[in-house]
């Protein structure tokens, strides 16, 4: 993925103001940024939901912005995404939000994509009686894990995750760290995520870029971006959760060697 100068406003508020970054393929990358700094519309940008004011998105060696219908609906169908708070149909089991994009756009018959949603909620890390269960009846992990199994239904090249660890509790959260670096381990998917968990940051991410003033202010492994001085990117490591979230990165290195 290739983004430059990309500029986004809303009457006068800007919000990009010729955003450059590259995503490589087989990474983990991540954005990062206060609020306001643009990282949701960015991603809505980079899905097709939003176009901005001026510049270029390449995703999968397309330019976004030339795109026609049927180019894009075949574009969105290489890509997955997991939404904040799941997005996941109500009235729906989980089964059958997983199996949604495969009824959409194969010609799979029900019986075997039952069995291809089953596996994606297996691999997900959902036991199987979670199938049949409804949004309402899941924990937010739960949720969470549902949600990522269907944006892995059509077997994407690129994954998007809006804060995959929002809301979850320590135990919880870990073990979406850990299933995050697995599907890019196993599949080699490219993975963009958005989000504020110091601890994933450290733990998964291969290269994080951090948004402030409308621009991409420092991008880089978190290693390399602590050693930066940009305010908007010393916030991330000053704090006491900061310092917490590297002491403890730092410390899991160490014992591996």
């Amino acid at each position: 993925m290739q983004v430059s100068q990309l500029s986004t406003r809303f009457g006068e508020h800007v919000v990009h103001a010729g955003l450059d970054l590259d995503v490589r393929r087989a990474e983990i990358f991540a954005l990062v940024g206060g609020s306001g700094s643009g990282k949701s519309t960015l991603l809505r940008e980079m899905i097709l939901l939003q176009r901005p004011d001026a510049g270029s998105i390449r995703v999968l060696g397309a330019e976004l912005q030339n795109l026609a219908a049927d180019e894009a609906l075949a574009l969105r169908q290489r890509w997955g995404v997991m939404f904040q708070h799941g997005g996941l149909f109500g009235s729906l089991t989980a089964s059958e939000n997983v199996g949604l994009p495969l009824r959409e756009h194969t010609g799979l018959d029900d019986l075997l994509i039952d069995e291809i949603a089953a596996s994606k909620l297996a691999l997900a890390g959902l036991k199987p009686e979670v199938g049949a269960q409804y949004p309402s009846e899941l924990s937010g992990g739960m949720m969470k894990r549902a949600s990522l199994a269907r944006a892995l239904a059509l077997d994407p090249e690129l994954l998007f995750l809006d804060e995959p660890t929002a809301g979850l509790d320590p135990e919880s959260a870990a073990g979406v760290d850990q299933l995050v670096r697995k599907l890019r381990d196993l599949f080699g998917l490219t993975i963009v995520m958005i989000t504020h968990d110091l601890d994933l940051l450290w733990q998964v991410a291969d290269r994080v870029a951090v948004l402030a003033e409308g621009k991409v202010q420092g991008s880089g492994s978190m290693s390399e971006l602590s050693h930066m001085d940009h305010p908007a990117i010393r916030a991330f490591f000053d704090g006491p959760r900061g310092r917490a979230a590297q002491e403890q990165a730092e410390g899991a290195a160490s014992k591996r060697k």
